[in-house]
């Protein structure tokens, strides 16, 4: 694993929050208002102006997401300029950063446009990956950075209550290539949740499973895709718990959320030994692998907790962690461990102190 100096990670974080800065920017006009709401015992940003004679509105996030709230408060002063992300971006990607290939990039910057990311959707799988290498100060390069899909998720009560939706989804995506076409449910032939193109390339929407292990494989209907569902899976509830944000290295910068970096390194663990397709499942393991080793210097705390959680989770998660750990590469166990040891060691000095 090699770290990127210092520079690089500060070039990193100014562009993050420029992008976060310009996402805000592009979608609020300077003449209109910020106001909370309270929906459900939990207050929400919402933006109203007035156009063509008529007043609209429409969501922004949780008054508790600090990084909104912030933008928020000071949105007279944000300004953005394309160019000089671009210029950064460039560097990024010189300096050893990982830059998504160009369908990858287009697709989630025509999703991020579309307002996917707005309505509290996540980015997930090995595109996301790819946006781990500047907030942890790593180069992630080799094999496992290549795809050929795109994963999104969000959880179904959120798109149930946002109360909006953005524009279909297969519009968005036959904007960038005509040959997209639908993937038939064979669940529910009147649902997608997945498109592909003539090149093969595939675009799938996910969600936590609500139910049982025997509605796992039956669409969830999403009101916030505008008719398209998506597919559940087990464990996503825990990968997409409160996500952070970076940005994808392409054009001037494509602000994302993501997972966190020590929820996806355990859950690839996770997901390694249970794959219906296991040829994918050195690419898990090396994704985490690699997170590990950042996480232990970085985030050693944030993944020791990420894995306890996980591990309280009930033992058939148990079974799943250790077999994921034994595939490791012994340099990422030996730094996994160590972080495991150190935060047990600390919490038994807390309780020794009460």
């Amino acid at each position: 694993m090699q770290e990127i100096t210092l520079a690089t990670q500060t070039t990193f974080a100014e562009l993050l929050q420029r992008c976060l800065d310009a996402e805000f920017d592009d979608g609020y006009r300077e003449r209109g208002l910020f106001k909370r709401r309270k929906r459900k015992g939990r207050f929400y940003w919402y933006f109203k102006w007035d156009a063509d004679g008529k007043k609209h509105e429409k969501y922004v996030g949780p008054v508790t997401d600090k990084s909104i709230t912030d933008r928020v408060n000071r949105f007279e002063q944000i300004k953005s300029d394309y160019k000089q992300r671009q210029e950064m971006v460039r560097a990024l990607v010189g300096a050893g950063l990982p830059s998504p290939d160009p369908t990858s990039g287009a697709i989630v910057e025509a999703m991020w446009k579309a307002d996917f990311f707005r309505f509290r959707g996540v980015l997930v799988g090995t595109v996301a990956y790819q946006a781990y290498a500047g907030l942890l100060g790593v180069k992630l390069g080799g094999r496992p950075l290549q795809t050929q899909d795109t994963d999104f998720a969000r959880f179904w009560g959120v798109s149930e209550n946002i109360g909006e939706s953005m524009r279909p989804v297969l519009e968005v995506l036959q904007g960038l290539d005509k040959t997209f076409r639908v993937i038939p449910n064979l669940e529910d032939p009147l649902v997608t949740t997945a498109y592909i193109n003539k090149a093969g390339y595939k675009v799938e929407f996910l969600t936590p499973n609500r139910g049982s292990d025997e509605h796992q494989s039956k669409p969830a209907r999403m009101k916030a895709l505008s008719g398209t569902s998506a597919q559940p899976l087990r464990q996503l509830d825990y990968l997409i718990h409160e996500p952070e944000r970076s940005v994808l290295l392409t054009n001037g910068g494509v602000p994302v959320a993501i997972p966190r970096a020590e929820r996806y390194a355990v859950h690839k663990l996770i997901v390694a030994g249970t794959r219906r397709e296991q040829a994918k499942a050195p690419k898990d393991i090396a994704q985490a692998a690699t997170l590990i080793q950042a996480l232990s210097k970085h985030r050693p705390l944030e993944l020791a907790n990420a894995w306890q959680i996980a591990w309280d989770s009930g033992p058939k998660w148990r079974e799943k962690l250790e077999s994921g750990r034994e595939r490791l590469p012994k340099e990422a166990i030996d730094a996994l461990d160590d972080v495991l040891r150190r935060a047990s060691e600390s919490k038994k000095r807390r309780r020794g102190r009460q």
